[in-house]
């Protein structure tokens, strides 16, 4: 394990492995550089890239400067970037598709952006996911970390079985409270939700959007205005996947886009 230093001084923790090219990987809510899909990913990516697997800012071994911004999470990317050379591929994943885009539209070194269902919110779609972050930071603030957790995992749909499941699991369970004070943070990131069209427009840098054949209706709308956002960005959508979307499947389509 290794830091970086941020803008605003925060301590940003990272792992780098392969070699090629650099590419930056950005976890969606919940995950970190010892949990989610990230672990599996960066190994597989690994043959064919310079990867940087980060904590993103508050989880596992990274700093905590508050006040909390989307800003500063764009920042810490920035300082990742720089670390690779000043210019960078970055893929993210769910809200960290959402900072990779914003990272591509801000300015930033990026020089191709993929991101996996960024999870916004199509003009017309259902919004019912929206105006959740004050909820979860009075959670968070209570002390109430497995009950921050399962108001997320409602939140975003997930089967009440499958959350039952998940308290049972003594290797899941503990890793995803130990990383709910972030959960707040991830609603940030997302703001109102709402597609932000013009913003993302400003890229251009090739971009691939990717959405799961099995994942939820609102995600694939979300990922189609998005597309109408950008009309010269690739759309793939991989066979069987849901939200949780499989290494395994992911990693050729990142290496042929990237590669290309």
């Amino acid at each position: 394990m290794s830091t970086v230093i941020s803008k605003d001084g925060t301590a940003i923790a990272y792992d780098k492995l392969g070699s090629g090219p650099a590419l930056i990987l950005v976890d969606g809510a919940l995950c970190s550089r010892g949990f989610g899909p990230m672990p599996k990913l960066s190994a597989l990516l690994a043959k064919h890239f310079t990867v940087y697997m980060y904590d993103r800012r508050g989880r596992g071994e990274s700093g905590d400067t508050q006040p909390y911004s989307r800003q500063r999470e764009v920042e810490d990317l920035g300082a990742l970037i720089e670390l690779a050379g000043g210019s960078a591929y970055v893929a993210g994943v769910s809200s960290g598709a959402a900072l990779a885009l914003e990272a591509a539209a801000g300015g930033l070194g990026v020089q191709k952006v993929a991101a996996y269902e960024p999870p916004f919110v199509a003009a017309d779609g259902d919004r019912s996911q929206v105006g959740h972050e004050n909820a979860l930071r009075a959670l968070v603030a209570a002390g109430k970390r497995g009950d921050a957790v399962k108001y997320f995992m409602r939140m975003v749909r997930v089967p009440s079985f499958a959350i039952f499941m998940m308290q049972l699991m003594p290797n899941v369970w503990p890793k995803l409270k130990a990383v709910a004070h972030t959960l707040p943070y991830d609603m940030a990131v997302m703001g109102d939700f709402t597609v932000p069209a013009a913003r993302i427009a400003s890229i251009r840098v090739p971009t691939l959007v990717m959405d799961g054949e099995k994942t939820q209706e609102r995600l694939h709308r979300a990922v189609d205005e998005i597309v109408r956002a950008l009309p010269a960005a690739k759309r793939r959508t991989l066979k069987g996947q849901t939200h949780n979307v499989s290494a395994a499947v992911l990693t050729p389509e990142l290496v042929r886009f990237f590669a290309a």
